[in-house]
C-alpha cells in the first residue's frame, strides 16, 4: 500500500516530509504531490494572487493536475474575469462548484442578504453554505488537495505547514507556497507575466466574496479587508482550519 492510500500520515511522516521540504522551491513541492498522488489531487484556487502563481507553476511541472473553484454566488465581477483569462492562457478546464440552492434560499430568506454581519456565528453559517459544503464535495473523491496558504497572510496561518493532515475533510493538504513573502509572489507575478485579478491594483490584497471583502487602509494588514468587522483571530471561513 503506497502512503497516498493510507488512512492518514502520522505526525512522524509529516515531520520528515516538511524537513524534507523546508527552503524547496514550491516547484519542487508540486512535483512530489503529483508524483504521490497522481489524479487523486485537485488545486483550489479562489484566483488570488498566491493561487494564479501556483495554477502557473502547476502548468509548468504538473499539468495534470486539476484546478477547482468554489463560487459562493456573491464574487465580485474582476474575479470571473481573471478566471477567464486564466482558462484562456493555460488552455485547462475549471472545475466550479456552487452551494446547494435549497440552503442558500433558506438562508436569505430566514436571515436575509447580510446575516454575516450581524454575528460571528451569522458569518461562519453563510460560509458553510456557500464555502465549506461545496469545498467538502469537491474533496469527496480526492485523496489530497493543494492551495496557496502562505504562513504570512494572517495569525491564522502563521504555523502552516508545506504538508498537513485536513482532519476536517479527512485527506492531505499540500501548501507549496506556504514560506513565500508577499513580495515573492508579486515577483513571480511579474517576471512570469501571469494573470492575476485587477482588483490588487486597487488595495485588495485579499480578495473574496464582493459583501466581504474591501479595499485596505495604509498600515492594514494584509487580510484587513476581509470581513472588516471581525477581530483578526475570528478570520477564516472554515476552508483552512489547523
Amino acid at each position: 500500500m503506497t502512503q497516498a492510500e493510507t488512512a492518514a500520515y502520522t505526525p512522524e511522516e509529516l515531520g520528515k516530509l516538511n524537513d524534507r521540504f523546508r527552503g524547496k522551491p514550491p516547484e519542487e513541492i508540486i512535483r512530489w504531490a503529483d508524483a504521490t498522488f497522481g489524479s487523486g489531487i485537485k488545486l483550489a484556487s479562489s484566483f488570488g494572487a498566491e493561487d494564479v502563481v501556483v495554477i502557473d507553476m502547476v502548468a509548468k511541472v504538473a499539468p495534470q493536475i486539476k484546478v477547482f473553484t468554489l463560487d459562493t454566488g456573491r464574487l465580485n465581477d474582476e474575479t470571473y474575469e481573471v478566471m477567464e483569462r486564466v482558462r484562456f492562457r493555460y488552455g485547462i478546464e475549471i472545475e466550479t462548484m456552487f452551494p446547494n440552492r435549497e440552503a442558500v434560499e433558506r438562508l436569505t430568506r430566514e436571515k436575509g442578504f447580510y446575516s454575516f454581519r450581524e454575528s460571528v456565528e451569522n458569518r461562519r453559517e453563510c460560509c458553510q453554505i456557500r464555502k465549506v459544503e461545496p469545498l467538502r464535495r469537491a474533496l469527496s473523491s480526492l485523496k489530497a488537495w493543494m492551495t496557496g496558504l502562505r504562513r504570512d497572510q494572517a495569525v491564522t496561518r502563521g504555523d502552516t505547514p508545506a504538508v498537513e493532515w485536513d482532519e476536517g475533510n479527512g485527506l492531505v493538504k499540500v501548501n507549496p507556497l506556504v514560506e513565500w513573502t508577499n513580495e515573492q509572489v508579486w515577483e513571480y507575478i511579474r517576471a512570469q507575466n501571469v494573470p492575476y485579478n485587477r482588483l490588487h491594483d486597487q488595495n485588495f490584497p485579499s480578495i473574496g466574496c464582493a459583501p466581504c471583502t474591501r479595499a485596505v487602509q495604509p498600515g492594514e494588514d494584509i487580510r484587513g479587508g476581509r470581513w472588516w468587522w471581525e477581530l483578526p483571530e475570528y478570520k477564516e471561513c472554515g476552508l483552512h482550519v489547523h
